[in-house]
């Protein structure tokens, strides 16, 4: 494979890749087992919140219990993905990505058998510890696996598995909680995931004999992942303690410590956890920006457009979850119809383009949204916004992931998602606290309590748009950098 990217890593042992399919049956199956496990990953993160009411009921846990459900796997996902992602190129892909399934598994099970939200808390945790295994080292396998029209077709039959989850996830939720509990959700999760268990040896799971691992970077992990902590539990608790509160700004500010110690240790490493090259490269931080857009363009609102249809819009849930497919529709077709145009010869940025224009254009046409919404009104920009994050889904880890040498995917597979989860973190938590001061002073203000949040809503979408257009630029002068060095 080519690559744009070369590394000052002379000394870091290159291991072949250990998943490259010596016929096409074996890569099917390859691709199979890799989709399957991807597909849980975002149904696990979307269904999970659906069941919030119900584990609430039954185990109790009180309303930060509850929250940190959902926020433990997050920030499991978001600290450990580039450590899964740079240990895989060491040590085995199909070996950790194994290893990741197993902890999902183990972690979803623990969490069927939760007596309590405490221990229900600590096993979503250990299923984000493996679901950051199955996304960098999933990619970094189809990256190793496949080349050229095959390459292409798999990483978008990988954005269109994580769409299907994320669209799955809540409906298959609810029809669980509602015929048999919340307890089963957890468990088809871990059967799922035995099943790609029995799949990995197809891929490969050990090291390929005679190339020893680079000596395992301990300092740089440990600082990597504190510093990560540290900074996802400060954007989360901004909210709920205030984001001028001691603790949020201290948690700030030993982020910010341990991540600058990071970097001065892995500058100095032979075999460094992150090789630091690639933040400077700038085609591959443009491409790693336009999940970031995507977050607050498309991610924002899949969170609480349904709020404001049943707050402002005054429409049951069922029907706001109804009029929500439309956001997520975009997002299963989307990467299978981007993956066919850059096959047909079509420019991948021009798709990146279009998904961005999609974006702007979708937050701004929900602009006519209201409190006498009609589906059809808003139809367009909610198919927008969806296209927005549909194609570039898949195509931009794909395209990623080219640019580095093959001994790197793992690692640019990292971060790439590291990126993505933790900007979704970002822009949710920075949506919900924007949202919420603009409703509450449009209220002082005399406003009704819908009047207030339907003005505050319409205004999120523009700084939403704007931001969005923001990175854009960015992502602009990135790519002209990449074109005036290449």
């Amino acid at each position: 494979m080519t690559s744009e990217l070369t590394t000052a890593d002379a000394t870091t042992p290159t291991p072949p890749p250990d998943t490259t399919p010596a016929d096409p049956r074996r890569g099917n199956l390859t691709l199979a087992a890799v989709l399957l496990a991807v597909l849980v990953v975002p149904m696990s993160i979307s269904g999970t919140a659906v069941a919030l009411p119900a584990i609430s009921s039954d185990i109790g846990g009180g309303a930060s219990g509850q929250q940190w459900v959902v926020n433990a796997f997050n920030l499991a996902f978001a600290c450990f993905t580039l450590v899964w992602g740079s240990l895989s190129d060491r040590f085995g892909r199909g070996r950790l990505f194994a290893a990741g399934a197993a902890t999902f598994a183990a972690g979803s099970i623990a969490s069927a058998l939760a007596p309590n939200i405490v221990v229900l808390d600590v096993a979503r945790g250990v299923a984000g510890l493996g679901g950051a295994a199955i996304f960098s080292c999933g990619a970094a396998i189809l990256s190793s696996a496949f080349d050229g029209p095959a390459r292409l077709r798999a990483f978008a039959l990988f954005g269109t598995t994580a769409g299907i989850g994320v669209a799955l996830g809540p409906t298959l939720s609810g029809l669980l909680v509602d015929t048999a509990g919340w307890r089963p959700i957890f468990v088809i999760q871990a059967a799922v995931l035995l099943v790609v268990l029995t799949a990995t040896p197809v891929i490969g799971l050990a090291r390929p004999v005679g190339v020893a691992p680079a000596k395992f970077d301990l300092l740089g992990t440990v600082l990597l992942v504190l510093g990560l902590f540290a900074a996802m539990v400060g954007i989360v608790q901004g909210g709920p303690w205030g984001w001028g509160s001691p603790a949020v700004v201290a948690s700030f500010v030993l982020a910010v410590a341990l991540l600058i110690g990071f970097a001065r240790v892995e500058s100095r490493r032979p075999a460094p956890l992150l090789d630091l090259e690639l933040l400077t490269h700038p085609r591959f931080m443009a491409l790693c920006l336009v999940p970031v857009a995507a977050s607050f363009g498309f991610v924002t609102l899949l969170t609480y457009f349904p709020t404001f249809l049943q707050f402002v819009a005054e429409q049951s849930s069922a029907k706001a979850g109804l009029v929500t497919v439309l956001l997520t529709i975009p997002v299963v077709v989307g990467p299978l119809a981007a993956g066919r145009a850059v096959g047909a010869g079509v420019n991948p940025l021009a798709v990146i383009w279009i998904s961005l224009g999609a974006l702007i254009a979708g937050d701004l046409g929900l602009l006519l949204a209201g409190p006498d919404t009609v589906v059809a009104v808003i139809a367009v920009p909610l198919l927008l916004a969806g296209a927005g994050m549909g194609l570039s889904a898949g195509l931009v880890d794909g395209q990623a992931l080219a640019l580095v040498p093959e001994e790197k995917a793992g690692m640019a597979a990292g971060v790439v998602n590291t990126m993505r989860l933790g900007s979704e973190a970002v822009a949710v938590a920075v949506y919900a606290a924007l949202l919420t001061g603009l409703a509450t002073r449009r209220g002082e203000e005399g406003l009704t309590a819908v009047d207030a949040y339907n003005s505050a809503f319409h205004t999120t979408l523009v700084v939403l748009a704007v931001v969005v257009a923001g990175l854009s630029g960015v992502i602009a002068v990135l790519l002209r950098r990449a074109a005036s060095a290449s």
